[in-house]
């Protein structure tokens, strides 16, 4: 029997802090993952629907964008996938009563936790200007709203139309289709706040914004690098793969600030040995480097690379750098003349550690380096990402088997999001595409990204926001100065499946559109739909869901789309001839647009039927093609920098917890930190603490400061209790988006507009 939501938020007061685990999954996971399962579904919802996740017959996880194998276990799902699941399968209801009985202002008082755990939205509701509680409206009232809003307004550009990553391939297609007929590129996306960095620096370089390697490449590489990335909490299936590399030979090597029970042994519930013998042990070496030194370590990684090439030969690929790359030279040069003693002083690590890691590469006959936030969110993170590149080039690392470059993807369609056009700063040739393809002429400017957004909001220049998913205003930076934006608003508008704190911190107006979810099935006038992803790895593959929908009406994704786009183009000149009622009929017709749009996309509806999956085009990876300035792969000069931190301060990163997937918190635990029945801590090595004149266990205020046009600012997280940790001196963490408030809006990554939420220098005041 499913139980019913909590009554109250987390209470702080009865945190306790215990051992770290050495070890990750194993049975304990399975036990969480099936009682919180149970929890939201009850016994045989949670069995007749974990069976399907991630089956060819099923439907693809909410939860992260790792990769399936074409063989597919039974059970093939993670602890926290089965999390995602069972949050959104949930038999907990939020409808019309609950907002009768929940003023706007109370549910604002409350934490993002009691928010998610509350259940599935069911009817359409509306804020009226000035009320204190949402009413429920008809659709045909609620969409008539947004489409209104959308026709008045006196210039396009006054709308950003926001996406999160788990929106289907054809439900973002038919998105930025009514967008770019309106006559904006304002799409900004979850990717402008992890994986922008990825997408600027791999553009450059190699000539596409994606990795490079598919799932049989990580289970053939030589060497491994995990780099800024937690995958025991954050893609576990991911730990599959890499135990399947280690079975193969592999060596795997850690870079992180912070030691994770993932990469230091893996127990596969799935396997003898690892429920009942003690699991595997991943990573070979564990490099704990300081934060924001990355760029210092890989350049250090490919100066001893080029020393040794010098005095011995044979380590660089000459037929591959000469045949396919531009500016070796100018990047030899440019390492000859780095020292030693920065590089250390970046890293936190020795000259002989580096160079160790570099006879690693070394001695491999592939590599992959595999990345998530920890490199993207810094100032100099794209100049990072370059020197990966680089390290990799300089062996031919790019192309061949069991090599490449592997950015891992948060949620599972972020990826395709992107591919299907969700993007402020579209290509000419996806942008003639699709001209020719609805016979209109789509907008060129550039429009918003995530922190222009924020900034145009707050300068009074947006008059509607339109969200498909997520949860803006506690996934973006700088909290305060966010919902100060929001709040200036005529119109907010989100389409989503569970309530979150975007609900309620509003326009002057405000729509909550509910919609299927993954787990549902979507029927239609053609009968049951499926839906496409794309996974981390640029592979697409269907998805249906199978379960009763939360409430007859609702609708999906694809269907809301289309019913705003009748409305807001009827009479319109210039707009994209689409034929807007059959999207939501028949999703094919939707893919069959996608095929003769987005290269490479197979719209054969046999194939899907089946569940196979195709690869979109990749020219690195299929033909050592590289799209770039040159046609060829790019060695880069990057200029070393790395973090600065003042005396007497500390500098933060922002992260998750085990119970979390990005903003929605599953629970209350880091079991694998050792954090119970709590969020609010700041994890600081013991050393520090005492320096700092604080004792473990003090409740502190984390104050940010950031240098910025005007002076010093300082930004406040209050109350969080200390945690001795083994993190480099100097280095702190805790858990967004209680700390999103300390990132400044103006705190960005070059070239690629990332906040720098790994980089927040932070003291900390003492509370009365």
């Amino acid at each position: 029997m499913a139980t019913k939501a909590p009554r109250d938020d987390i209470d702080e007061s009865e945190l306790r802090v215990e051992e770290r685990a050495t070890a990750a999954v194993g049975i304990p996971a399975v036990v969480h993952a099936l009682r919180i399962s149970v929890d939201q579904m009850g016994a045989a919802r949670t069995a007749r629907t974990l069976l399907r996740v991630n089956q060819k017959d099923g439907f693809d996880c909410p939860g992260c964008a790792w990769p399936e194998e074409d063989r597919r276990h039974v059970a093939e799902f993670c602890e926290n996938g089965a999390k995602a699941v069972a949050e959104e399968a949930t038999l907990r209801r939020v409808g019309p009563g609950f907002f009768a009985r929940h003023s706007v202002a109370e549910l604002r008082s409350h934490d993002d936790y009691w928010l998610g755990q509350q259940g599935r939205l069911t009817h359409p509701m509306v804020l009226d200007e000035g009320a204190s509680h949402y009413r429920e409206a008809s659709w045909d009232e609620s969409l008539g709203i947004v489409a209104d809003a959308l026709r008045g307004l006196d210039d396009p550009d006054e709308a950003v139309f926001y996406t999160s990553g788990r929106t289907s391939n054809e439900a973002a297609f038919a998105y930025q289709l009514l967008v770019r007929g309106l006559g904006t590129n304002n799409l900004p996306d979850c990717s402008n706040m992890c994986h922008e960095s990825s997408g600027s620096a791999l553009t450059e370089t190699i000539g596409i914004g994606k990795g490079t390697v598919s799932i049989d490449d990580v289970h053939e590489a030589d060497l491994v690098v995990v780099a800024g990335q937690n995958p025991g909490t954050n893609h576990p299936r991911m730990l599959s793969a890499l135990e399947k590399a280690k079975q193969r030979g592999a060596v795997i090597v850690a870079v992180n600030p912070l030691p994770e029970a993932g990469l230091l042994r893996f127990r596969n519930p799935q396997t003898v040995r690892g429920a009942l013998l003690g699991g595997t042990p991943i990573a070979d070496d564990f490099l704990q480097i300081r934060l924001g030194g990355d760029q210092a370590l890989f350049q250090g990684i490919g100066k001893h690379l080029l020393e040794v090439e010098e005095a011995e030969g044979g380590v660089v690929d000459r037929a591959f750098v000469d045949a396919h790359t531009a500016g070796f030279a100018a990047y030899r040069d440019a390492l000859a003349a780095t020292g030693w003693p920065q590089l250390e002083a970046a890293t936190g690590l020795t000259e002989s550690r580096i160079r160790e890691t570099a006879e690693r590469f070394r001695s491999a006959r592939s590599a992959i380096v595999c990345w998530a936030m920890g490199l993207t969110q810094h100032k100099h993170s794209v100049a990072t990402l370059r020197d990966v590149v680089n390290v990799l080039l300089l062996q031919g690392n790019i192309g061949r088997a069991g090599a490449g470059v592997c950015p891992v993807r948060g949620h599972s369609n972020v990826q395709g999001d992107r591919t299907m056009g969700i993007f402020e700063r579209p290509s000419e040739s996806f942008l003639a595409a699709l001209d020719e393809e609805f016979s209109f002429t789509a907008p060129r400017a550039h429009g918003y990204d995530v922190v222009a957004a924020i900034r145009a909001m707050r300068r009074g220049a947006v008059r509607t926001f339109f969200a498909m998913g997520g949860n803006f205003v506690s996934a973006t930076p700088d909290t305060a100065v966010v919902e100060a934006a929001m709040a200036s608003v005529d119109l907010t508008v989100h389409v989503s499946t569970k309530l979150n704190r975007s609900h309620v911190v509003h326009g002057r107006r405000a729509v909550i559109l509910p919609t299927l979810g993954r787990t549902d099935r979507d029927r239609s006038g053609k009968g049951d739909q499926r839906v496409t992803v794309e996974d981390s790895m640029g592979a697409v593959h269907a998805s249906r869901g199978r379960l009763a929908p939360p409430d007859a009406g609702l609708l999906s994704e694809v269907a809301i789309v289309a019913r705003i786009a009748e409305r807001v183009f009827a009479g319109r000149a210039g707009a994209p001839r689409a034929d807007w009622s059959a999207f939501a009929e028949d999703y094919g017709r939707v893919r069959a647009h996608i095929s003769r749009v987005v290269p490479g996309f197979d719209a054969d509806e046999r194939l899907l039927e089946k569940g196979r999956t195709f690869f979109l085009p990749n020219g690195p990876r299929d033909a050592r093609r590289f799209d770039t300035a040159t046609g060829r792969a790019m060695f880069t000069v990057n200029a070393l920098e790395y973090p600065r931190i003042p005396a007497g301060r500390l500098l933060l990163q922002t992260l998750r917890s085990h119970d979390q997937y990005n903003t929605t918190i599953y629970g209350k635990d880091d079991r694998y930190r050792g954090i119970h029945d709590g969020r609010r801590v700041v994890l600081v090595h013991a050393d520090d603490i005492r320096a700092l004149g604080f004792a473990e266990d003090d409740i502190v205020d984390l104050v940010s400061e950031w240098e910025g046009p005007g002076g010093l600012e300082e930004r406040t997280a209050p109350a969080f209790r200390i945690v001795a940790y083994d993190t480099p001196r100097g280095n702190a963490a805790a858990y967004y988006p209680e700390t999103n408030v300390l990132v400044p809006l103006d705190s960005v990554a070059d070239t690629s507009g990332t906040p720098t939420s790994k980089a927040v220098v932070v003291r900390l005041r003492r509370r009365d």
